[in-house]
């Protein structure tokens, strides 16, 4: 099912993440979801001087089954509510710019993890595919 034009979730995030499930090779989708703002989770435990500082983003770390960390991302409201109703604050970050700061070989990163076209990436696919695509 299509969303219709005017419907306010479907960012050009969402957009780039539904053509490169169509085409994974898709370059501009790939640059365009590279420069789009996503959103992030703010930890519980962070301090409301944290959440609000603009110079530093904490990583909300969910362990999948298995016990491998996932640093989850959005695409809008609404998918971050259906997968972490819970979740009351978060930061609007540049996806390239989480990228060019990836901390770890072993975290990987989920946009939209509930969605129809989630992506996954390994810490190599973050910081090659979408720090190239940054700038």
């Amino acid at each position: 099912m299509q969303t219709p034009a005017n419907d306010n979730s479907t960012t050009p995030a969402r957009r780039a993440l539904d053509a490169l499930a169509e085409n994974t090779e898709d370059t501009v989708a790939l640059d365009r979801l590279a420069s789009s703002d996503v959103l992030v989770p703010v930890p519980d435990d962070a301090s409301d001087e944290d959440a609000a500082d603009p110079t530093a983003v904490a990583l909300p770390v969910i362990e999948q089954p298995g016990g491998a960390p996932v640093v989850p991302v959005f695409t809008s409201e609404s998918e971050l509510a259906g997968l972490l109703p819970y979740v009351s604050r978060y930061r609007l970050v540049p996806l390239g710019a989480l990228a060019s700061e990836w901390p770890t070989d072993e975290l990987t990163l989920t946009i939209d993890a509930a969605s129809e076209h989630p992506l996954t990436l390994t810490s190599e696919g973050v910081r090659t595919l979408l720090g190239r695509s940054y700038g």
